[in-house]
């Protein structure tokens, strides 16, 4: 086993469903979906301080294996702890050759609180 397995560790996707309330509003849950593993790290870099300082909250990196392409909004929870992030880049700019043997798939992240409608 990797040092990069080792790291990882259970999330689930939360799903968005939106029903009408019966009064002419709308009703928001969140429910989970599908389960993963994945690595996820606060970046402590200074560039991430100094953006954090500007406004800035990506503030995590999340490594996937390939197969699993998170997309630009998704929401996952990590199972441990409950913590949701909310995904801010594309599952598909950053991941290795199929070539390689390294199996991994990158994207940054925001800690992010489910928005109560």
């Amino acid at each position: 086993m990797s040092l990069l397995e080792d790291s990882m560790t259970e999330c689930v996707m939360l799903n968005k469903q939106s029903v009408p309330d019966g009064y002419g509003g709308i009703i928001t849950s969140w429910t989970n979906g599908a389960e993963f593993s994945a690595a996820i790290r606060f970046d402590t870099s200074m560039q991430a301080r100094i953006g954090e300082q500007q406004g800035v909250t990506s503030l995590y990196t999340i490594i996937t294996k390939k197969k699993i392409t998170l997309e630009y909004h998704d929401v996952i929870k990590r199972v441990s702890d409950g913590k949701i992030f909310r995904i801010t880049s594309d599952g598909d700019d950053k991941h290795t050759p199929e070539t390689a043997a390294l199996d991994m798939r990158e994207v940054s992240a925001e800690e992010w609180e489910l928005p109560h409608e």
